[in-house]
């Protein structure tokens, strides 16, 4: 089906009502959707060791995923938890303590390395680096929402997931024309992801 003479605007206008309707009857369900923030390559973490000023660092994660740390060497990074990374430095830094272990902090400065790209039919095509994590109708606005005779109702999203390459098939001509369900599914964004809308 085609979408004619759509623009950033009408593409605001159609799905606010749509997405409102949807937050109001959906807001636990939403919430529950929410997930962790992973680490990629590309993001700047900062790491703290209470009472260690010296081992207060910002350090940038590498395209192999890894960063190298004070008294630690290298650490895997990619596809882990703050938390993790945290357990990770903690781990590492033992042999340098009789005692316990100082608190380790890890917190992301910047989510450089959380990019998706969108193609086809739409009015800026490129590769975004959102703050925050996007559904699919979110990641096409990002790219100043769909050209004149896109087709919503055969939106691909290409995804690397390990050494495949999956598609996901999304249909959004119902929720631009604010026909929205209760249950409507607008896949979340992943890093690495293309949306392909022909």
């Amino acid at each position: 089906m085609r979408v004619a003479g759509s623009c950033v605007l009408a593409l605001l206008v159609a799905v606010q009502p749509a997405l409102a309707q949807t937050n109001a009857t959906q807001a636990p369900r939403a919430a529950q959707k929410l997930r962790d923030y992973r680490i990629n390559p590309g993001d700047e973490l900062e790491i703290y060791v209470w009472g260690e000023e010296r081992l207060q660092r910002s350090v940038k994660v590498l395209p192999d995923g890894t960063f190298s740390y004070p008294l630690v060497g290298r650490v895997e990074a990619a596809g882990l938890l703050p938390v993790d990374i945290e357990k990770a430095v903690t781990a590492g830094l033992r042999g340098q303590y009789r005692d316990q272990v100082p608190q380790v902090t890890v917190s992301v400065r910047a989510t450089a390395g959380m990019q998706f790209s969108v193609a086809g039919k739409v009015r800026a095509q490129g590769t975004f680096t959102p703050t925050r994590y996007v559904n699919v109708l979110e990641a096409i606005g990002m790219a100043g929402g769909p050209a004149d005779f896109a087709d919503l109702n055969n939106v691909t999203i290409l995804r690397k997931q390990g050494d495949r390459l999956v598609s996901v098939r999304v249909r959004l001509n119902d929720v631009l024309k604010g026909n929205v369900r209760d249950n409507v599914d607008l896949p979340q964004i992943e890093t690495g992801d293309t949306v392909i809308v022909p």
